[in-house]
């Protein structure tokens, strides 16, 4: 086992510990991985854990209408906005700010976890998603991952299942 391969539970955020433990997920606490090194972007998590781009779980906050919306969405694929629009049958969904993602889930980009935000936002979850047995999300901060089995993962963050990806060009 390398550095970046150490597993330290304490190092998980104190909110997503809180949500862990209010998941029944204790147990998930041994398996989350930290990293010397911020891993910001799916393509730096898969490195660091040595996994395909595919198996990381984005947890991405949109403003649809204003308001915020949480989509789970596989490291190799992009949001497709007009998906997510007519998915939720609004006018307009964009990219939230960073200062709304941190008002809305409590953490900052590159750490947020698919699940235990500050507030309740709805959640959609890309059916990519489940062509793995394992995905890896961020455990609250850029420095920690854990992995789960996606429709746990699902299950959990409480996620209608979408198709929202931007298709293959």
């Amino acid at each position: 086992m390398t550095s970046a391969d150490a597993t330290d539970g304490s190092a998980v955020h104190p909110r997503f510990a809180d949500a862990l433990r209010e998941l029944g997920l204790d147990g998930l606490h041994g398996r989350v991985r930290r990293f010397p090194d911020a891993t910001r972007t799916a393509a730096e998590a898969a490195a660091a854990i040595g996994c395909e781009l595919s198996q990381i779980c984005k947890s991405l906050i949109f403003a649809a209408d204003g308001v915020p919306v949480l989509v789970l969405m596989d490291g190799a694929s992009r949001v497709d906005v007009e998906r997510v629009r007519h998915e939720l049958g609004v006018e307009k969904v964009t990219r939230a700010k960073a200062d709304v993602v941190r008002e809305t889930t409590g953490y900052a980009i590159g750490g947020v976890p698919p699940f235990g935000h500050r507030t309740r936002t709805r959640v959609l979850a890309d059916r990519s998603l489940l062509a793995h047995e394992v995905v890896w999300a961020a455990a609250g901060t850029p420095y920690t991952v854990f992995p789960m089995e996606p429709k746990e993962l699902i299950a959990h963050a409480g996620a209608t299942l979408v198709d929202v990806r931007e298709p293959a060009s």
